[in-house]
């Protein structure tokens, strides 16, 4: 989607409140006199004396090692060129707040006023010290080649020069990609670059890295052809001058294979684009007007890869798809710099990740449910929160295997998951639950096996070793949508329950046997069987798979009546839904949001024991509220008196809960008020983490709510009190949503077991 930002607009956002976009927030508690003795005079003496003694404790006791400093002098920045340090703090604001949103990382903007290479060399280095890493913006050619060179030789800590480096390591994995595509070798590739300044210098330098043949290449700058023997060329361009007779860019596209665009608007023509070679790849990446027109290029040149600088076309080349996982993977194992073998594993790691199945919650943001590895996506999304745990850790892998790394990592899960907590992603909970299926595979059966989500998320439980998924339905419709959505089906049981007579009349017999006398005749049973949910419920009932999974194409009271039918509650107990909530690193359980309409007192307090269990099994203590319109008798109604009748009963069955009510829930979850207003409740002191609700109606619409509207995580609702485990998805659940769906259902197998 294309955005127009009006220059009002743009001058409001950075001037209104405080201006500016970034501030310092202090990262321990400075409350008291006590905080601010430690945090200064005369508790800071005691880490000072530390660093004194042992220079590397400074990563241990301040924030160096998490720290990064934007540096510029203003003399090329963005298209505007050289207008001044002060014009260009905006960018180095904007620039630390992409290094924090998308790799955690802190950042000091400084601007320095000065243009002389030598003496701002000195500069820098003389910023050692305060920082774990230093990215250079918006440095004009040339002088930023010596810049860069002299700082990385002189200095260690990692030093990169952005401009440079950033859409080189972009443009190649997104060249990588496009030649596997063509069906090209990067070795016979004919390469046009148009630009020459620091930008197209490293791309050509990277691409030559991957397998591009220097010779193959022909550069241009606003003279036209860089040719060997022009007079004045300095060293950078005359690695890449070509003794070709050629002078003008039309000339120079006759029969190239690649174009890289780093120059102006408006410059390739259609004649141009179709003198290239068949299925052409173009990156043009001049903003905010590429080359050509994505429209123009795609029209001339159907068989064209097109890649832009622009958000609203495919193949976005974004730099923020690389340096700020590369600074994250290097400040992790203090490296001394950053090397070209870890520019490279960068290269490749993004490249790969291209291939990957694409996440549900990318496709959505981005309205394209047909997101997949082809001509227009040889990219990830800049929002796809896979890439800090994938190009980090293989950069840091780098640094190490290349000699550059003081810290080497030793557990990379357990890197991997403090990546995902720096990205202030909270997956503490079903982490957790994840590691604990992949020790222990359970059989999951699917009723929708011929669902592209169930599939996708079948796929991705099986490589990881998480579950082993039998799916039910048509083999061949199976294999068609997998095809259709590029799914390997291997290693897959599928079963089609109409291909099994016998099992279904032996499954019907044993359901009419447990249910005669409810009302079920031996007919009802054979028909109801014939039913891929009855059939997965059975599968369940009786051994043969660990778990069963519905719910993706039909509403929650349908998809859980069979599993109710067949397997039912543990000793005959209730069966309750509960939802999990996820907010800025705070887990909330919701119950019930799922089955009993309007429960008893009774009902209501063995839904209480159900959470229980359940809230502890996710590994919390839980701390519940009786959810109600009122707080502790303040008004009187049918739902206040039987909430507090549910607490007393609950209190005397379960002395040791943290359990009060009757309360709103949006005071339950607000400790501080609690503690003013009402002092007495227990869950003024033991955060509330679990609300229990009144009814179905108002535990589903709070839970849904906070689905659309509350910009948070949510898993569930999860099915408790059943025999064995069954869980029920919610129509229009994301692939991410069912693996986690899976992964509580491989958990919950095993303790049944």
């Amino acid at each position: 989607m294309s955005i127009k930002v009006r220059r009002e607009d743009a001058l409001d956002y950075h001037a209104k409140g405080k201006p500016g976009k970034i501030e310092v927030v202090p990262t321990k508690s400075l409350i008291s006199q006590i905080d601010l003795a430690l945090a200064y005079s005369p508790g800071v003496a005691e880490p000072c004396k530390e660093i004194a003694q042992k220079v590397e404790e400074v990563y241990k006791y301040t924030a160096k090692g998490n720290l990064v400093a934007v540096i510029s002098n203003g003399t090329a920045v963005l298209g505007l060129g050289d207008i001044g340090a002060e014009a260009s703090k905006p960018v180095m604001e904007g620039k630390g707040v992409l290094f924090k949103k998308f790799a955690g990382i802190d950042v000091f903007d400084i601007e320095i006023n000065e243009k002389d290479p030598k003496k701002f060399i000195e500069i820098v280095k003389s910023l050692e010290p305060t920082f774990g890493g230093i990215n250079l913006e918006d440095i004009k050619a040339p002088e930023c080649f010596e810049i860069e060179s002299r700082l990385r030789e002189e200095m260690n800590i990692p030093i990169m020069h952005d401009d440079q480096h950033g859409t080189a390591i972009v443009t190649a994995a997104a060249l990588l990609g496009a030649v596997e595509l063509v069906g090209k070798k990067l070795s016979e590739i004919k390469v046009v670059v148009n630009g020459a300044g620091a930008s197209a210098i490293s791309c050509t330098k990277l691409y030559v890295a991957i397998g591009v043949k220097k010779e193959n290449i022909v550069m241009l700058d606003s003279k036209g052809v860089i040719r060997k023997g022009r007079e004045g060329l300095d060293a950078t361009k005359a690695e890449f001058a070509t003794d070709r007779d050629l002078n003008t860019l039309e000339e120079a596209m006759k029969g190239a294979d690649m174009f890289l665009g780093l120059s102006k608007g408006n410059v390739v023509t259609p004649e141009m684009l179709l003198s290239m070679a068949e299925k052409p790849i173009v990156f043009a990446c001049a903003n905010p007007d590429p080359e050509i027109a994505y429209d123009l290029a795609i029209k001339t040149r159907p068989d064209v890869i097109m890649a832009t600088g622009r958000s609203d076309h495919p193949n976005q080349v974004n730099n923020v798809l690389g340096f700020p996982y590369i600074f994250r993977g290097a400040l992790d194992v203090r490296a001394t710099k950053i090397n070209e073998e870890m520019k490279l594993a960068a290269v490749y790691a993004i490249a790969e990740l291209a291939k990957q199945p694409v996440p549900e919650m990318v496709k959505k943001a981005y309205n394209k449910n047909d997101l997949k590895f082809g001509k227009d996506y040889i990219l990830p999304k800049p929002i796809d929160p896979r890439l800090i745990t994938t190009i980090a850790p293989a950069v840091a892998k780098a640094a190490m295997e290349s000699g550059v790394a003081r810290q080497p990592i030793t557990d990379w899960e357990a890197y991997k998951q403090q990546l995902s907590e720096k990205l202030g992603i909270d997956q503490k909970l079903m982490n957790g639950i994840i590691q604990k299926a992949k020790m222990n595979p359970k059989k999951v059966v699917f009723a929708e096996g011929d669902h592209h989500k169930i599939l996708k998320a079948a796929r991705i439980v099986a490589d990881e070793g998480i579950a082993i998924p039998i799916l039910l339905g048509n083999q061949k419709e199976i294999e068609e949508v997998a095809e259709k959505h590029s799914i390997d089906l291997n290693g897959f049981t599928i079963i089609d329950p109409r291909e099994h007579e016998d099992r279904i009349l032996d499954f019907a017999e044993r359901m009419y046997q447990k249910r005669q006398r409810k009302g079920m005749t031996r007919y009802e049973a054979q028909k109801l069987m014939r039913e891929r949910h009855y059939f997965g419920s059975m599968l369940v009932e009786l051994g043969e798979a660990d778990a069963f999974i519905s719910g993706m194409s039909r509403d929650f009271v349908k998809a859980v009546r069979p599993a109710l039918r067949v397997i039912g509650g543990r000793a005959n107990e209730l069966v309750a839904g509960m939802g999990i909530v996820i907010n800025k690193g705070r887990t909330l359980f919701f119950a019930d949001i799922a089955v009993n309409e309007r429960p008893s007192v009774d009902e209501l307090v063995e839904i209480v024991g159900l959470v229980k269990r359940g809230v502890e099994f996710f590994g919390f203590e839980p701390h519940i509220a009786l959810g109600a319109y009122s707080n502790f008798g303040a008004a009187q109604g049918e739902i206040p008196s039987k909430m507090q009748e549910v607490l007393a009963i609950c209190k005397k069955r379960y002395p040791d809960l943290i359990i009060d009510g009757e309360i709103q829930p949006h005071i339950a979850l607000n400790p501080d008020f609690l503690k003013e207003v009402y002092p007495f409740s227990v869950l003024a002191e033991k955060e509330c983490n679990t609300i229990v609700f009144p009814g179905i109606s108002s535990g589903n619409i709070s839970f849904s709510l906070l689905q659309e509207v509350g910009n948070c995580d949510t898993i569930g609702p999860i099915l408790l009190g059943m025999n064995k485990p069954v869980h029920i998805l919610q129509l229009g659940s994301s692939v991410s949503e069912i693996v986690n769906v899976i992964a509580i259902a491989v958990v919950d197998a095993q303790q049944h077991g």
